[in-house]
């Protein structure tokens, strides 16, 4: 199947809209392919505005979220991958919702649990329980 977020990314970015308020996305600035304005970058993590007048060519993938918008006066073409997205949520209120963090990409697989040790075998043990 295909991943859950990038539907979940959409649906509350368009309730946030609808809603007449502002759509933050939180965004871990230090996994690979993430392209912000490094400036802007707070304890590895970046705050992004998606409102309709902060963005031209907002794009929400099912992989990539990309846009251009300016920073400081300067345009940037922002790209992240949806595994980086840590959160999408309203500025006004906090409504929103906030994601596990990923430490794979989508093409990796996660390590693989160890096998259960086998149960030992011997004899029943009973006891009476008064």
């Amino acid at each position: 199947m295909t991943p859950l977020k990038p539907y979940l990314v959409r649906a509350i970015h368009e309730w946030i809209l609808d809603n007449d308020h502002t759509p933050y996305l939180l965004v871990n600035a230090a996994v690979d392919g993430v392209q912000v304005p490094r400036q802007y970058v707070e304890d590895g993590r970046i705050v992004l505005n998606l409102r309709t007048e902060a963005t031209q060519g907002l794009s929400l993938g099912n992989e990539w979220i990309e846009f251009n918008a300016r920073f400081g006066g300067k345009p940037m073409h922002v790209m992240a991958p949806v595994h980086a997205v840590l959160a999408i949520y309203a500025s006004e209120n906090g409504q929103g919702m906030v994601f596990d963090v990923e430490e794979t990409g989508p093409d990796e697989q996660p390590p693989t649990p160890p096998e259960p040790e086998p149960p030992v075998r011997g004899r029943p043990k009973l006891r009476v329980v008064k």
